[in-house]
């Protein structure tokens, strides 16, 4: 397996035994950094999960249609990342992560805000775009922080305790986001100097926004830790601020690439039925089951809440143990074994004929989804070097948003206009979806299992 490095590269790497010999952060500290993390993902989910339950009532006092609506979902969402995501990286890779998570965090909140200041489609779409600096400050300068708050064999069990910050913002974004519009539709219009008008739903955009200002200041409370593969003596100058050129990225990636594909691949064509479900699976209870949206937000938030910590617990831990008994390939065999488990529950899920059973078959297929996000992140940060973390992080975040949050919600309409051509049938789009593309990640994925632990084995020593 080639692992080759820039001479650059591996000058660092050659510098950096003081580095690696230093001792890791406190337990206590390193947790707490987890849990400010947890934080930001949480309030980062709020802030992206309020604007579909405020759907009708945007469309009605923006005279919007369903294509801009689409619009501010998906692409006003994605176009800060896809713009700006790779300088982003490459600032975390030499720079303070901690202030970058800090100012990322102060944007998204108060573009959330804005959103609640809108008063047009353009206004709206703008503020939209500022809520995506989310993903591009937050993910690659969190995973590249964890890799050097936590020793490789503890690193599954962190990212899975992190991930609970991912299952608070989706579980609450639902509920409180629910409760929230309940409170505060009955509400009459409140007129502001300067601002002007403020309808019920722009007050609930200012409300969300408000906790993500404060969990931003937080961020000063958590210590940047050193970067375990470098140089913290200035034996070799510029080391500390050294950026790795990108081409010598994609050569590494490159070279490696029968562990990169794998892990890529499987991202993607799982993402799709993935995210297509998390879109269009409440329309599905709307439209088939006859939900109100508050039934469905309270049943999927609460649903959320029960099933994901302990699968997240469970993935992270299991990873640990299988890692420990000397199975290099630890992480990626338990996200295989997570997406072999989750396809029945995600296929028969909208089968079922009545709501219980529909619920409880989410309920199973989202437990052994949510396995796999502690080992499959801590896969990519496994063999990954610490100035190209935060670069392949990227790229991994770009293919889930992208082909994923972009392209899922898209590929079932498709699916439910020109395969089915009834809207009543969305649950039918989402199973044939799931069923085609689920086996295909797996696939992806079981390609991958030798060279990843071949290439755990070679870099063993130099985490």
């Amino acid at each position: 397996m080639a692992t080759s490095l820039s001479t650059s590269e591996r000058g660092i790497e050659s510098a950096a035994t003081a580095g690696v010999a230093k001792p890791w952060p406190s337990r206590g500290r390193a947790w707490y950094a987890v849990f400010v993390f947890a934080l930001v993902l949480c309030v980062n989910f709020l802030d992206r999960g309020i604007l579909p339950l405020l759907v009708q009532p945007i469309k009605r006092d923006l005279g919007l249609t369903d294509t801009q609506i689409s619009l501010l979902m998906g692409f006003a969402f994605v176009m800060f990342y896809v713009v700006l995501g790779l300088p982003i990286a490459r600032l975390v890779d030499r720079s303070s992560r901690r202030a970058i998570i800090g100012v990322g965090v102060a944007l998204w909140s108060g573009a959330t805000a804005l959103c609640g200041l809108a008063h047009s489609f353009v206004q709206l779409f703008l503020a939209r775009v500022g809520v995506g600096v989310g993903e591009a400050c937050v993910g690659p300068a969190t995973y590249s922080m964890l890799a050097d708050l936590f020793p490789r064999e503890q690193l599954p069990r962190a990212v899975s305790v992190l991930n609970f910050g991912f299952i608070a913002g989706i579980g609450l974004s639902a509920i409180l986001g629910g409760t929230v519009i309940g409170a505060l539709e009955h509400l009459p219009p409140i007129t502001l100097p300067v601002i002007g008008l403020l309808r019920p739903w722009q007050l609930a955009f200012l409300v969300v926004g408000i906790p993500g200002l404060l969990v931003a200041l937080l961020m000063g409370t958590v210590v940047e830790p050193i970067r375990r593969d470098l140089a913290v003596a200035s034996t070799t100058a510029g080391v500390v601020g050294h950026t790795i050129p990108i081409r010598d990225v994609v050569r590494y990636l490159w070279d490696n690439r029968k562990v990169y594909g794998p892990m890529y691949g499987a991202l993607a064509l799982q993402s799709i039925p993935a995210q297509g479900n998390i879109s269009w699976g409440p329309t599905f209870f709307i439209r088939v089951h006859h939900w109100t949206p508050r039934e469905v937000g309270l049943a999927f938030g609460a649903v959320t809440l029960l099933v994901a910590p302990p699968a997240l617990m469970i993935g992270g831990l299991l990873a640990e143990r299988l890692a420990k008994r000397g199975i290099n390939d630890a992480n990626l065999r338990v996200q295989l074994l997570a997406i072999c488990l989750w396809i029945p529950g995600a296929v028969l899920m909208p089968m079922m004929p009545t709501p219980p059973l529909a619920l409880a078959a989410f309920g199973v297929s989202l437990f052994f989804a949510m396995m796999a996000p502690g080992p499959q992140n801590a896969a990519l940060q496994s063999v990954t070097p610490n100035r190209m973390r935060g670069q392949t992080t990227a790229l991994f975040l770009f293919v889930f948003n992208i082909v994923g949050f972009g392209c899922g919600p898209t590929v079932i309409a498709l699916i439910t206009d020109y395969v089915f051509h009834d809207d009543t049938r969305v649950g039918s789009a989402l199973a044939l979806a799931t069923a085609l593309l689920g086996p295909l990640s797996a696939w992806a994925l079981a390609r991958g299992l030798k060279p990843y632990g071949r290439l755990i084995a070679e870099t063993a020593g130099a985490h």
